[in-house]
């Protein structure tokens, strides 16, 4: 048993390797910043639910955008827009739609991806800026 532990250890700190947050949260601040230059209005980052989190909500003119900001370093094990599946897909638009009910929106609503892919020095390789990938 306690030679497995330290396995079992390592194994999982792969998952919480603190460099895939810091990937995550750069590409939240370049997502953001990417929106704000383009005319869209923040409303929340990081909104946390019980059972979910919406990366950032914005407003632009009269409808309100959900945006799932995907970041990669490099593409050597896929890209970014592949980490969004079905089953991603149906709790972002499931999310989205708890939050107008939440806040009582009645104006039309969208949910987007940003997929980034950071070079090795952090610096932006590529985003692309997918609109309306739910259709509810």
């Amino acid at each position: 048993m306690f030679l497995i532990w330290p396995k079992l250890c390592s194994t999982v700190l792969k998952f919480m390797n603190p460099s895939n947050l810091e990937t995550g949260k750069i590409g939240e601040k370049v997502a953001r910043k990417y929106l704000e230059e383009n005319g869209y209005k923040m409303l929340e980052q990081n909104y946390r639910t019980k059972y979910a989190e919406i990366d950032l909500v914005a407003k632009k003119k009269n409808e309100m955008i959900f945006v799932e900001v995907r970041t990669k370093r490099g593409e050597d094990f896929g890209t970014p827009e592949e980490t969004i599946n079905k089953k991603k897909l149906r709790k972002l638009w499931g999310n989205a739609k708890a939050y107008t009910i939440w806040k009582k929106w009645r104006g039309p609503y969208r949910v987007d991806a940003i997929c980034i892919v950071l070079k090795s020095n952090g610096k932006v390789d590529r985003l692309n800026h997918y609109q309306n990938i739910v259709l509810g």
